[in-house]
């Protein structure tokens, strides 16, 4: 397979994001089939920009031109036509996560000053989300992709039709400056912020991504489980793919472990986007030559284990691609690339980008990392002050991670600063905790917390599924490989699971709150 680097061209993102929808239709052709949906219903370009004309227009109805609505849909078609009916008519999607819970998703509203809720009658059916939706009705207005659907006026369908061939009467023309979609931090370290992404942010991570990875649009399938409310989910699993001309496979949720690797088979899938958390149960459910197909996996928002790394090559030859990125970064910060795929780095810096890095009080080796370039957010949404846009100062997004970058530019990442345990003066990396767990465990997951310690300000407690975890075995390895012995935790506790939010990353906020009841130890508010 041989093919010219893609070359970075940011005049491409300077652009709209439904326009640029409708660029790749006249590029790869409108009878391309692109997406495949998780009941395996194809769709072609054409399908896509019809049903978002269609779509786009009965929402009029219920909202207004540059109101920020909410999607709250799973990965699939509707996600995506209903992302783009919003783009076509001058809404911005905010994109819902739906395992965030009431509390976070009212805040999250608040913050972007959400009015309406677009979902789907049958995913809140079969995801159980009645009572969810019976919380949000009392802040929200909730529309039913069926019943827009069954309420399609002449209107509405003159849009879908004549939309595609003449697409300048119908559709919006927002600058390519302006907020083409916002998605929203975690929450776990309180109340979530929402991230304002321009258009050309978007288009502009897209851009880089392709320079950075070679994808190939006629021999390529990209296999994506990830939820489009996170930022590598969509940007890169929903809108890359449709730009690139590269057919999609969308799956619903990415906690189907064996239904996935048959899917990867079935559909012959070359690129799949996942986590370590996820492509390590996936290797691991998956038959002999079930992800055989797969030339790649990019993975980000965890770090991939080594162990997660030799088993997939071992078992499937598959190549890991790590990467690193940011909500706020649209999301890809840096990425290895094949023929330049370092382990133990998230890879190198995308094209248009550069980086500082500020020192930390108490660490010797690297800085805190701080990114700035034309995939770099609009700014904050905060819940405390509804709708007020807050810009990243000169442009630089402060990744809140403790970082090294050696001559060559692969970045190494020693850990966030929040997940720093100050032990007898010194700075110990929680990262560095999981890392000696997997390797005395490596068929398992760790979690580490630092909790309040009376006498040495704070004390490290591990958290993990295997069951025979125990402190001994990892003071004894630690010994025998050199590491300090302030890094083997002072508790070790054996969970049925480790938690785990929608997004595919360890869900730190939960794992705190149980070794701080584990421990019999009090919060530091408390």
């Amino acid at each position: 397979m041989v093919a010219a680097a893609y070359e970075f061209r940011p005049g491409r993102a300077k652009t709209d994001l439904f326009s640029a929808l409708l660029k790749a239709r006249s590029e790869f052709g409108g009878s391309k089939e692109i997406i495949v949906d998780g009941d395996d219903r194809v769709l072609t370009y054409n399908e896509i920009v019809r049903a978002s004309f269609a779509l786009g227009s009965a929402l009029t109805n219920f909202t207004e031109k540059n109101e920020n609505v909410a999607v709250m849909l799973p990965t699939g078609a509707g996600a995506v036509i209903a992302f783009y009916a919003l783009q076509a008519y001058g809404r911005i999607p905010a994109m819902f996560n739906f395992t965030a819970g009431s509390r976070n998703l009212n805040a999250a509203g608040r913050a972007a000053e959400v009015k309406t809720i677009v979902t789907a009658k049958k995913f809140v059916e079969l995801g159980q989300l009645e009572p969810l939706i019976s919380e949000l009705e009392k802040s929200f207005k909730i529309i039913y992709l069926e019943d827009v659907r069954e309420a399609l006026s002449l209107k509405d369908k003159v849009a879908g039709a004549l939309g595609p061939f003449i697409p300048t009467f119908f559709k919006a023309s927002p600058s390519y400056k302006s907020p083409g979609v916002v998605l929203f931090t975690s929450g776990t370290e309180g109340d979530p912020k929402g991230v304002a992404l321009s258009h050309e942010n978007v288009l502009a991570n897209v851009e880089q991504v392709r320079a950075h990875i070679d994808i190939y649009p006629e021999t390529d399938i990209l296999f994506n489980p990830l939820p489009t409310f996170h930022c590598f989910g969509l940007t890169v699993g929903a809108v890359l793919p449709l730009i690139a001309g590269v057919k999609s496979i969308f799956h619903p949720t990415p906690l189907q472990p064996r239904e996935i690797a048959h899917r990867i088979k079935s559909t012959g899938s070359t690129i799949l986007l996942a986590t370590d958390t996820f492509i390590s149960q996936y290797a691991r459910a998956g038959d002999q030559g079930d992800l055989s197909s797969l030339r790649l996996s990019v993975c980000g928002a965890e770090r991939v284990r080594d162990e997660t790394r030799q088993m997939v090559r071992k078992k499937y030859n598959i190549e890991i691609l790590e990467g690193y990125g940011a909500t706020e970064a649209s999301p890809v910060v840096a990425a290895n690339s094949i023929g330049a795929n370092v382990p133990g780095t998230v890879g190198q810096l995308m094209m248009g980008m550069e980086h500082k890095l500020e020192p930390v009080a108490g660490i010797q080796s690297g800085g805190r990392l701080y990114v700035r370039g034309p995939n770099v957010m609009l700014g904050y949404l905060r819940s405390s002050s509804p709708g007020v846009l807050e810009p990243p100062k000169g442009g630089w997004h402060d990744t809140g991670d403790i970082v090294t970058v050696d001559t060559e530019g692969f970045i190494r990442i020693r850990g966030r600063v929040k997940r720093f345990a100050k032990v007898g003066g010194e700075m110990i990396s929680l990262a560095v905790v999981e890392n000696c767990a997997s390797s005395v465990w490596p068929d398992n997951m760790h979690a580490a917390a630092a909790i309040p310690d009376p006498r040495k300000g704070e004390q490290i407690v591990l958290l993990s599924d295997a069951e025979a975890v125990n402190r001994p075995d990892l003071l004894a390895w630690a010994q025998n490989h050199g590491v300090s012995e302030l890094s083997v935790p002072r508790k070790v506790f054996h969970i049925d699971e480790i938690p785990v939010l929608g997004t595919g990353k360890v869900d730190y906020g939960t794992v705190t709150k149980l070794a701080l009841e584990l421990s019999g130890a009090k919060a530091p508010d408390a």
